[in-house]
């Protein structure tokens, strides 16, 4: 019987080696996340900023019904061309159902990361609480995700389309620590001041890897979530970015779309409001949520958490 799980041999290497790995979700690196060949652009430079400091990148997806932690060489050119989404509810049957190429989200993404023994995972931004929640009950299984494995998300908070206070009251119901990475107050994606506050705040990888280890020792059986703002020089202007959601956000409940159909229309939505802009945005919150959480990898591996 084909094994349901595969962690490459650089990353069980590392992992043997006690040296520091991150995970990566794979949606953010496919065209349902970016177009080409941004996408390409994307992963390049996030594997580069995990490898420059010490630590082995491990993206994640479903090939041929595996679930694999550590996609490299010709199987990423398969992924880059992956258009079926897997989230956790997926995983199961993409592997039960040999699907062929299967991108991973967030939550798909923490799985795999806790069933590898993989402390530490770097996305983009998180889904949440859609905005209409109340009467849809659209939630997403990210933040279930984070509440039940021990993997630390570094994001640049949640999607901005979202109703981004109920996120922060979602993740508060499940027990979920966030943090702020250097601010006070939650990220907006595009944006370092969605105007709600986090709890708590952090300043290095070694306060996170204490808050792992003070999780674990308390019996707590989740993740953290570490909210780290977009780099201040590549931050949208909020008020273009409020104005494409606002338009976007009509044309989603025009066409009654709900779920995983709703953030690639909005997505090509700001794209277009932003005359482009926010697709280097989106390469430098990528690339510095790898940076960040390659520190706090390490920190944990240091510490022997």
């Amino acid at each position: 019987m084909t094994p349901a799980l595969r962690i490459s041999e650089e990353v069980a290497a590392a992992q043997a080696d006690g040296r520091a790995v991150v995970a990566m979700e794979s949606t953010i690196f496919s065209g349902l996340g970016l177009p080409s060949p941004a996408n390409v652009d994307c992963l390049e430079r996030c594997e580069a900023a995990i490898r420059r400091r010490g630590a082995v990148p491990a993206l994640t997806a479903v090939l041929d019904g595996v679930g694999v932690v550590g996609v490299s060489g010709s199987e990423t050119e398969r992924v880059l061309a992956g258009s079926a989404k897997v989230a956790a509810r997926d995983l199961p049957h993409a592997v039960a159902g040999s699907l062929g190429v299967g991108v991973t989200t967030v939550s798909a993404t923490v799985t795999l990361a806790a069933a590898a023994g993989i402390s530490v995972f770097a996305t983009g931004g998180i889904g949440g609480v859609h905005r209409g929640a109340a009467v849809s009950g659209d939630v997403s299984h990210d933040l279930v995700a984070l509440s039940r494995h021990p993997v630390v998300t570094v994001s640049a908070g949640a999607k901005a389309f979202l109703d981004l206070p109920a996120t922060l009251e979602y993740l508060e119901t499940l027990g979920v620590p966030v943090v702020g990475w250097g601010t006070d107050r939650f990220p907006a994606f595009y944006t370092r001041d969605s105007g709600v506050g986090v709890p708590a705040t952090v300043s290095s990888g070694a306060e996170v890897a204490a808050m792992l280890t003070a999780a674990r020792a308390l019996g707590h059986p989740g993740g953290v979530l570490v909210a780290n703002p977009i780099p201040e020089d590549d931050e949208l202007d909020p008020a273009r970015i409020d104005a494409a959601l606002g338009a976007a956000l009509a044309e989603v409940e025009k066409r009654d779309l709900r779920g995983p159909a709703v953030t690639p229309l909005v997505l090509a939505a700001i794209a277009e409001a932003t005359a482009g802009d926010s697709v280097p945005a989106n390469l430098a919150l990528a690339e510095n949520n790898a940076i960040v959480a390659t520190e706090i990898a390490t920190a944990i591996v240091a510490g022997g958490a």
